[in-house]
C-alpha cells in the first residue's frame, strides 16, 4: 500500500505548514486552486523564482526561501 503524501509534489511544502484549504491530496493550496494547477507551465527555473519571491512576501528570511526554492527540484513534478 502506498503511504500518502505528507508535503506538496510541486513545491514541497510540507502540508502541516499550508495555511489554505486544500483541493487535492497531491498539492498545496498554493499550488492547487479551483482543480487545477496555478503555475501550469514547465520551466523549474521560472516556478522557483516565483515560489521563492512569494516565500519573501510572506516575511521568510531570503537565505531560507533561498533553500526551500533549491528545494524544488527534487519534488515529483519536476523530476525528468
Amino acid at each position: 500500500m502506498e503511504k500518502p503524501c505528507t508535503s506538496c509534489e510541486s513545491c514541497l511544502m510540507p502540508f502541516s505548514k499550508d495555511p489554505g484549504v486544500r483541493e487535492s491530496d497531491r498539492y498545496c493550496s498554493y499550488c492547487f486552486k479551483n482543480g487545477k494547477l496555478c503555475y501550469e507551465g514547465h520551466d523549474l527555473k521560472e516556478f522557483q523564482k516565483v515560489c521563492y519571491e512569494s516565500m519573501r512576501s510572506h516575511g521568510m528570511n531570503p537565505f531560507k526561501a533561498k533553500f526551500f526554492a533549491w528545494m524544488i527540484r527534487f519534488a515529483p513534478r519536476w523530476k525528468k
